[in-house]
C-alpha cells in the first residue's frame, strides 16, 4: 500500500483518486496513518466480507447457546432489567 502524505492527498486529489482505483493508499500526518482510502468496490467488499463474517459468527453463537440449553425465557430472564 503506497503511502501520501495528508498535505499530498489535499494538493495531488486528483492523481490520489487515480491511484485508488488501482490499490488502496495510507494517508499519513506527522509518519503517523491517519486514514486508508480505497476504491468503491474494494469498500464494499470489505463491508460484504464483515457482513458475512457477523452473520456466520452469530449463527455460530446461537447454536452452541441452544447447545448448552438456554432458551429464549432463559435469555429474557439474563437480560431482564433487576431494578
Amino acid at each position: 500500500m503506497q503511502p501520501f502524505t495528508a498535505n499530498e492527498a489535499k494538493t495531488r486529489f486528483d492523481e490520489l483518486i487515480d491511484r485508488v482505483q488501482r490499490q488502496p493508499i495510507r494517508v499519513t500526518r506527522h509518519n503517523r496513518v491517519v486514514g486508508v482510502m480505497a476504491s468503491a468496490e474494494d469498500y464494499d467488499a470489505m463491508r460484504a466480507f464483515y457482513a458475512d463474517r457477523l452473520r456466520r459468527t452469530s449463527k455460530q453463537s446461537a447454536e452452541e447457546a441452544a447447545a448448552k440449553g438456554l432458551t429464549d425465557e432463559k435469555l429474557k430472564q439474563l437480560l431482564a432489567d433487576e431494578d
